[in-house]
């Protein structure tokens, strides 16, 4: 995967939104640490760890130290050692990352143009519906849970998690908290969340977080055993539609690899950028 050269002025406009969006979405449950030309993010009560960014302002060179130092305060904080940034914004990032020891993914980064149509929501005629959860939703845990097991087995191919492995992770995610975090946020309209519910159960499900006119879509995520039926272009459109709705004029994501890329190019999606997420090396 190959960084994508931008000669456009409103390219270039587009990703310093992107950037002022990466910059103020934590801003809702963290605080900021400046560190050089370093930004971490702390976040400041329970929940999903954020990450270390380059600081917008910086014009300087970043270095291997830099890096390093940042990944001592995280272990400090107790917190994982991870980056995120935009190759084509911080190209200076990517060999300073690489020199400190830390594996760097790639994914494509794409967006959803201001004058782009809404996505139709193609819904089977028989199985799952798809909707926007409300806080009081009865599948609301099985829609927390069906994206981990999603990652777990990356891909667009039928996988074998299924029914029994999601009631297991749904009742793991109402009984530790993950629930009413995120009623709290749908209710402060940081977080939407959609799914596709089929006998009471989210087949698929995903998230979009606005803030003012920008928003990213993350964590779409199909129950493996039920994947190629349409299931995640589904959620993302009415996710789109949704973002809409509230105002939002710029919709964007980071697609998991090439393949699902393609799948998100089919609603409309084109790819801007890369997102590059680094972090520490499993162990074998």
């Amino acid at each position: 995967m190959t960084s994508v050269k931008l000669d456009d002025h409103s390219e270039r406009a587009l990703l310093d939104r992107l950037e002022q969006y990466y910059d103020a979405v934590p801003l809702s449950g963290a605080r900021v640490e400046r560190h050089g030309p370093l930004t971490l993010f702390v976040r400041e009560g329970e929940g999903w760890p954020f990450y270390a960014r380059p600081a917008r302002e910086w014009s300087g060179s970043v270095s291997a130290t830099d890096v390093t130092l940042v990944r001592a305060r995280q272990r400090e904080l107790g917190i994982p050692e991870s980056f995120e940034w935009v190759a084509e914004t911080s190209p200076a990032l990517r060999p300073a990352v690489e020199e400190s020891g830390l594996v760097i993914h790639e994914h494509p980064l794409m967006v959803l143009d201001e004058d782009a149509a809404i996505p139709e929501r193609s819904e089977p005629s028989e199985g799952p519906s798809v909707r926007i959860m409300g806080p009081d939703d009865p599948a609301l845990p099985s829609a927390l849970a069906v994206p981990h097991l999603a990652f777990a087995e990356p891909g667009t191919g039928v996988g074998v998690a299924g029914l029994a492995e999601l009631a297991t992770a749904a009742a793991t995610r109402a009984a530790d908290g993950s629930v009413e975090r995120a009623v709290s946020r749908m209710r402060a309209g940081l977080t939407a969340i959609a799914a596709a519910v089929e006998d009471g159960v989210a087949l698929c499900a995903g998230q979009h977080q606005p803030v003012g006119a920008v928003s990213e879509i993350v964590g779409v995520g199909t129950l493996p055993a039920a994947r190629r039926r349409g299931l995640g272009l589904a959620v993302t459109a009415a996710l789109v539609a949704d973002a809409r709705s509230r105002g939002v004029k710029t919709v964007f994501l980071s697609a998991g690899d090439d393949d699902v890329a393609r799948m998100y190019a089919r609603i409309g999606f084109r790819r801007i950028g890369t997102a590059l997420i680094a972090d520490f090396p499993e162990k074998p």
